[in-house]
């Protein structure tokens, strides 16, 4: 009888080696983790409810796009878009914003102030006693019925551990930032923004071919550990791109040479990108191209004023301590990394935002009830038993 392996498969031992020098290098990045579904390496947005919607992958998946549609005036996706934007700068990831200048890197949002940062004493010390695993703790307590020698000697190794520890878990912590729109980030001395602007050229040259190729430029120059951000803001806006931007053979062609740099940097660059659809609505063909294009599509639709001042007086929406809901989120494309999907999350699900000067919120939505009907408004459903008194 022979004792030969079978169903082993044949690989180069060169290729092994080097799928496992590339993978602790991205996995290690500040800023990026693995999926808890498939252990792709993800990135956070800046915002933790919309991070919640990539399909389970809690983060924006490296090598995807993400397109932002917001109808109406507001600023809703600008502020996501900054809050992306922040997030890359506190990681020190390189970010690249196109078509703004150097005001635009100015208005980043600052790092909100928890109010448990505000509180002093035992709260504190309970805090950094929370990052260490209980098991450390276990051994404090056996450590205080040993020998004063025992204790120094075990000390040190006790405390490298939970040094290392603590970094580990403070690594984990700082996925995702709360921003503050009241305050304003401190740019480090090298500053991690490149501002690339729109080329003004002939109406027969398409205004994007210089973004692509400084982009390419960077992507290649760059150490092979950095993690890119690419950040586009109101496309093609009158305000910021010429006439003939708009033009499909232009426009197309610039998101397909960008979703070309993404799959060939699946493991550094990411991008978000914001359409203002009272220019370009989605009944236009070019809007549903570029959709197409896009891995991601998100529309944010702002409640009117009239509608947001009657839900703000009704019951039942929110209570007294929730803040009104100020729009609807829907869902129109997510990422699909498998035949199995991975891209669909909250399925049927109507979501709305509420954006404040601290925080960017989206969650499920639902209409209050009705006025007058004070079951339901008092939670006793039509379908619920009542106590029927009978006699025997």
């Amino acid at each position: 009888m022979s004792f030969r392996k079978r169903s082993v498969g044949l690989s180069s031992p060169s290729t092994t080696s080097q799928k496992a020098a590339v993978e602790p290098e991205v996995v290690s990045a500040l800023g990026v983790r693995p999926s808890p579904l498939d252990g792709r390496p993800t990135t956070s947005s800046g915002t933790a409810s919309l991070d919640s919607l990539f399909g389970g992958h809690a983060g924006l998946a490296l090598g995807n796009s993400l397109l932002l549609e917001e109808s109406g005036t507001t600023e809703y996706s600008g502020t996501l878009l900054r809050f992306y934007a922040a997030e890359g700068v506190l990681h020190g990831h390189q970010v690249h914003a196109i078509g703004v200048g150097e005001q635009w890197g100015r208005e980043l949002p600052g790092v909100a102030r928890l109010e448990n940062d505000t509180r002093s004493g035992p709260s504190s010390v309970e805090k950094e006693k929370m990052k260490i695993a209980w098991r450390y703790e276990r051994l404090g307590d056996f450590g205080t019925r040993a020998s004063p020698s025992t204790r120094a000697s075990v000390a040190a190794p006790r405390d490298l551990e939970k040094q290392h520890l603590d970094k580990s878990l403070s690594k984990d912590l700082v996925f995702c930032h709360s921003f503050d729109l009241t305050k304003r980030l401190s740019l480090p001395d090298p500053s991690p923004l490149n501002f690339i602007p729109i080329s003004s050229t002939e109406q027969n040259m398409s205004p994007f071919s210089s973004v692509i190729q400084s982009l390419t430029q960077e992507l290649n120059t760059s150490p092979t550990g950095t993690i890119h951000r690419l950040v586009i803001p109101n496309i093609l806006s009158p305000a910021l791109y010429p006439s003939h931007s708009s033009n499909p053979h232009f426009i197309l062609q610039f998101l397909h040479s960008l979703r070309a740099l993404l799959r060939q940097h699946s493991a550094r660059l990411t991008a978000m990108i914001t359409l203002p659809l009272l220019l370009y609505p989605r009944s236009t063909g070019l809007v549903r191209w570029m959709e197409l294009v896009s891995d991601g599509v998100i529309e944010l639709i702002p409640f009117p004023h009239s509608v947001e001042f009657r839900a703000s007086t009704a019951t039942g929406a929110a209570t007294a301590q929730e803040e009104k809901p100020q729009g609807i989120v829907q869902i129109h494309r997510l990422p699909v990394f498998s035949e199995k999907g991975g891209g669909v999350s909250t399925a049927g699900d109507d979501l709305a935002f509420t954006a404040s000067r601290r925080k960017f919120v989206i969650k499920p939505f639902s209409l209050p009830p009705v006025e007058g009907d004070i079951e339901a408004q008092r939670g006793e459903g039509e379908g619920k038993p009542k106590k029927v008194t009978m006699e025997f």
